[in-house]
């Protein structure tokens, strides 16, 4: 009996082909073939249009080896492309037009600008976000310093921490910048006072190159790094979301972000906790709650965007307990629990893919069988 087939949608990283997640294909390939599934990796550079063939990778297990074969397109496609700014993306985004009839487990979604109006459309969402503005000149930056003593200011687009500057007033006429560049080093903080803050905006292009300002939460810790948490909510093999797990992050020193990318440490969700709440009854509510908004959220976004079979939630605690939504992440990495010391979740994290991804075929051949008789 044929074994149905999934394929990996990546993009190269360089002109050597480098892939970003090789090692997680590899234990996605493993896993694979324990459920009866086979595993093929390709981007849209391996595509042989005029055929419809493709030139895809294979890992053997047993052999720890890889090798290329040609071959005919997969029963559904897993994309794990993540935004580059070369012209692989280009070439992705002419695959998913020519092939969008396919069977995708996700869909891509927008950026943060568009993600944060739509959940502002349900009122039951309003209360997880930070009030955030679009950005057209530094008018509106000092517009919101004027509202709130902390912000934070945001590329539309882009991950891992990359842009993003944090603008505190620790005196009437004297802000506290500290951030990262594009490239995701630590810009040197520095104190400037709120007149030069608009030369300061206008070196950073607001306008052309897209941010969002956002009301800033409070989140260091006694040792001055900031914090934050990994929430992972994934479909299952029954074909409903769940939380695979949530893992908590702690920033690097000078760093605005808890991003693991940028030198951060991740440690288990009630660790961290507990160094900011010493109330079991509260650490067990926010849990819960934190749960509650991850399902919900994710359901929410399928139900604008299509087929999706993971999100990463980065969600931010007060020291009140109330939740805040930082951010959603449709293309998560799963490292964050391997360094918190979860395994087990871990392991989760790469099979519960594949195990939608049986679910999702079975029950259109079901449907399929059903047509006909």
């Amino acid at each position: 009996m044929r074994q149905p087939v999934l394929g990996i949608l990546t993009l190269y990283l360089n002109e050597k082909k480098v892939l970003e997640e090789r090692a997680i294909y590899e234990k996605m390939t493993a896993a694979g073939q324990q459920l009866g599934l086979k595993i093929m990796i390709f981007t849209p550079a391996d595509v042989n249009y005029s055929a419809n063939r493709i030139y895809a990778l294979f890992y053997n297990p047993e052999k720890n080896s890889w090798h290329r074969k040609w071959s005919a397109f997969p029963d559904v496609i897993y994309d794990r492309c993540r935004i580059q700014k070369s012209y692989r993306f280009q070439q992705l985004q002419k695959f998913r037009a020519r092939y969008g009839s396919l069977r995708f487990l996700n869909k891509p979604i927008s950026n943060k600008w568009t993600i944060h109006n739509l959940f502002m459309q349900e009122e039951r969402f309003r209360q997880y976000l930070p009030i955030t503005k679009y950005v057209t000149s530094s008018i509106d930056v000092i517009a919101m310093l004027r509202k709130y003593p902390l912000l934070y200011l945001k590329p539309v687009s882009g991950t891992g921490g990359r842009g993003i500057m944090r603008i505190e007033r620790i005196k009437k006429d004297v802000l506290h910048i500290q951030g990262r560049n594009r490239q995701r080093s630590i810009i040197k903080p520095r104190r400037i006072t709120t007149q030069s803050l608009v030369s300061f905006l206008q070196s950073l292009d607001l306008k052309s190159s897209k941010y969002i300002v956002q009301q800033g939460i409070q989140l260091q810790l006694d040792n001055g790094r900031v914090h934050d948490y990994r929430m992972l909510v994934q479909k299952n093999g029954e074909g409903n979301w769940s939380v695979t797990g949530c893992a908590g992050r702690v920033g690097a020193q000078r760093s605005v972000t808890a991003n693991l990318h940028g030198g951060g440490k991740a440690v288990p969700m009630e660790t961290l906790l507990r160094e900011w709440f010493s109330n079991d009854v509260q650490i067990e509510s926010i849990k819960a709650e934190a749960e509650k908004f991850g399902i919900e959220a994710a359901a929410f976004l399928e139900k604008r965007y299509g087929h999706l079979c993971e999100l990463a939630f980065d969600i931010a605690i007060d020291r009140e307990g109330h939740i805040w939504m930082i951010e959603v992440n449709p293309k998560p990495a799963r490292e964050v629990f391997i360094k918190a010391n979860e395994p087990e979740v871990y392991e989760k994290a790469i099979s519960k893919p594949l195990e939608y991804a049986l679910w999702y075929l079975n029950r259109n051949k079901t449907k399929k069988h059903k047509a006909r008789v």
